[in-house]
């Protein structure tokens, strides 16, 4: 049943982002807001199908301040990028450079101005990374990063990188960790596996603005793991095997 409840979700995914890609793509040519409204239907629809046909629904706890700030996030699955994007208010995501390239999507993320990262592009990388967080809090808008750079399996160990130090050393902001379990009912190859269930994401309490990289480090990846365990241990008792 999961299974098939999964290939039907698929179906409804492919259908919708092929009309929302195609039927907004006049916003590409409009000013920004669209490109965001754009999107926002999407993530809507995606996680409307995802209750409705895989019977996944989601929790949201906790919250981010109004107003600029650096989010950082665990990664465990595609969930997580559209949950986040859809919950914070306009955000910017720091994304690979290699997504721009993607046809449509990447068009979308371009017009919304995302922050592109050219990994392994070293210390230029990370003054590009800061240039673009620079601006982008300067507009007031939050900032979404995934401090490890790629999706972890539930359990992995961490594996942190540097990035999200040098950002919040020099855009002078708090720091809202956000914890989440969604790689324990979005999986399977490719994420195909959509189990039932309830994914939660826990946005935990601010970290102000000021501290050294190293002990920001600490803080943040403390936080984020600690505040994952119990979340996973949470969703195992409801995940079906």
């Amino acid at each position: 049943m999961i299974f098939i409840r999964s290939a039907l979700f698929f179906v409804w995914f492919a259908i919708i982002s092929l009309i929302c890609n195609i039927g907004f793509i006049w916003a590409l040519a409009a000013p920004r807001r669209f490109t965001v409204l754009a999107s926002k239907t999407w993530s809507r629809l995606t996680l409307w199908g995802l209750k409705q046909i895989a019977g996944l629904d989601h929790e949201v706890r906790g919250i981010v301040p109004d107003g600029p700030v650096l989010v950082a996030s665990k990664h465990m699955s595609m969930w997580d990028t559209i949950a986040l994007y859809l919950v914070i208010r306009d955000a910017k995501v720091v994304v690979k450079n290699e997504l721009s390239w993607v046809p449509l999507y990447g068009w979308y993320a371009m017009k919304a101005r995302m922050i592109f990262i050219h990994r392994g592009a070293g210390a230029a990388a990370m003054r590009d990374l800061a240039r673009q967080g620079r601006q982008a809090i300067a507009e007031h808008y939050p900032i979404i990063i995934f401090p490890e750079g790629t999706r972890k399996k539930p359990g992995a160990p961490p594996d942190y990188k540097p990035g999200v130090a040098g950002l919040y050393s020099v855009l002078d902001v708090p720091c809202v960790p956000a914890a989440l379990n969604s790689g324990l009912f979005w999986t399977g190859p490719a994420g195909f596996i959509k189990k039932p269930g309830r994914v939660v994401l826990e946005f935990l309490d601010p970290i102000p603005a000021g501290l050294m990289r190293t002990e920001f480090m600490i803080v943040l990846q403390d936080r984020i793991e600690t505040a994952t365990a119990r979340l996973i241990a949470e969703g195992r008792s409801q995940s079906p095997r």
